[in-house]
């Protein structure tokens, strides 16, 4: 019962769509333009650096306080695994927006700075080198969590490695039609660094 309280906490916590909130207040419907995804990514391109940031950021923190206020209630792994999952699950899937929401990467690293701190670093590096290398965020978002799951098993072993490869495959399954686009060369690239020059 402690588990399904947390994620439901985490769930409704993780279901507020900051990324589609923060663009409205410029009078930008992220559902609207761009890929139609409630993610930062999206919100960065059609509302620009500040308002794709904050929207980030939000994401972010939207599971690292719930996850970090219950792994300190109750010093449990398995409780911040399960809160964490909540938040990850509302972010993809919020009751507030039919269900429809983002690829949950931002959730996912704020989530990983409580579980595994390390890996959330090892995710950042990973995401920085391709995108500067491709720029392909989905791609880098992709590898990035992948990367932190197998290090997190080789660091603390499958208490951690297992549950944040479980949160990658929920991003993969979330970006399945980024996946078809960059096999078919499809995938739209995105230079952040020369976007947010220009949009300053």
């Amino acid at each position: 019962m402690n588990y399904l309280m947390w994620g439901l906490i985490g769930y409704f916590i993780g279901a507020i769509p900051f990324s589609y909130i923060l663009p409205k207040l410029k009078g930008v419907d992220v559902r609207k333009v761009g890929s139609g995804n409630v993610g930062g990514t999206n919100a960065l391109r059609a509302a620009g650096p500040l308002f794709g940031g904050l929207s980030m950021l939000f994401d972010t923190l939207k599971a690292l306080i719930p996850t970090l206020v219950a792994y300190q209630t109750n010093p449990n792994i398995k409780v911040a695994v399960a809160t964490a999952l909540g938040t990850i699950i509302g972010h993809d899937f919020p009751i507030y927006l039919g269900f429809k929401g983002g690829k949950g990467v931002a959730v996912t690293l704020g989530a990983m700075f409580v579980i595994c701190w390390q890996c959330a670093l090892v995710f950042l590096g990973a995401w920085f080198l391709v995108v500067a290398l491709t720029y392909y965020v989905s791609l880098a978002s992709l590898v990035g969590l992948f990367s932190a799951a197998i290090f997190g098993y080789f660091l603390k072993g499958e208490t951690v490695g297992i549950p944040i490869l479980i949160f990658a495959i929920l991003s993969l399954l979330r970006h399945r039609s980024n996946v078809e686009r960059l096999i078919s060369g499809r995938e739209r690239k995105t230079n952040i660094w020369d976007y947010v020059k220009r949009n300053r």
